[in-house]
């Protein structure tokens, strides 16, 4: 049995960009052929030629993202980001630990196989812009992974359903970014809320001054409420994605927000 972590690129989207482009080709086509002749046919033509050319563009380009992220590709660069987040993090014996947007349950479930003695629990609402996403895949890929020391919840990142000071250490990558906001901020302070002082947190996004305002700002406040360290790294300039790649890719501004309470 092989865990099986999906695609943090839907393969329906990229049949559904596909899909589209040939209909429109065949509209194209059909419209060049068979439409009356006339500045109506024309415009036809042109409109479904245009559109043809743009969702043709946008299926490669789902395409080449999906070859990416595969987990059984040449580049895995999900298994890259997975294993280089579950690298910055630290537990005690014992300790607990929460990511936050589990999806596929990858991140946790690394991060578990590292801290064999710490217990790890994963939350995410398995939304239907995810829907290959699961409760039931979480915990089938746990199983798959030998990790007994891992379980999952549903749960909402806006309102986490701990108290304060739960966790040892609390983790989350490309996930906030996701979340319709105006304060991606105070989703942060959310996550935060649960860390125990002297816990650490390794929560890895696309932290844009468009998603997220001023980070270098944010990450001064943390000191000033009395936070050990706080550091963004950036992971979008080769450390673990090429600035070209990102750029290509849409993650730019990709870092990870590490420190201790």
């Amino acid at each position: 049995m092989k865990p099986d972590y999906k695609n943090w690129m839907p393969k329906g989207m990229v049949l559904s960009f596909a899909a589209g482009a040939v209909i429109c080709l065949i509209g194209t086509v059909a419209s060049a052929i068979w439409a009356p002749p006339g500045w109506l046919k024309t415009l036809t033509v042109i409109i479904l030629a245009a559109a043809t050319a743009v969702l043709c563009g946008a299926a490669v380009w789902c395409f080449c993202l999906y070859r990416a992220f595969s987990y059984n590709g040449k580049r895995r660069l999900s298994k890259t980001i997975i294993e280089g987040t579950a690298g910055y993090i630290r537990l005690p014996d014992g300790g607990k630990c929460l990511d936050v947007g589990c999806g596929s349950g990858a991140l946790a479930i690394a991060a578990a196989k590292r801290f064999p003695k710490a217990s790890f629990i994963g939350i995410d609402r398995w939304g239907k812009e995810y829907s290959s996403f699961s409760k039931a895949l979480c915990e089938s890929n746990a199983e798959a992974e030998g990790v007994k020391n891992v379980s999952f919840l549903r749960g909402d990142a806006l309102r986490l359903d701990f108290a304060d000071g739960t966790f040892d250490a609390v983790t989350s990558n490309y996930v906030y970014h996701n979340i319709p906001s105006s304060d991606r901020q105070a989703i942060l302070l959310e996550t935060l809320r649960t860390l125990k002082k002297g816990g650490s947190f390794a929560i890895h996004d696309i932290f844009s001054r468009q998603k997220y305002g001023y980070m270098d700002a944010f990450v001064k406040k943390l000191r000033d409420m009395g936070y050990r360290q706080a550091e963004l790294i950036g992971t979008a300039d080769g450390k673990w994605i090429g600035k070209r790649e990102a750029a290509f890719m849409g993650l730019s501004g990709s870092a990870l927000l590490y420190g201790i309470k």
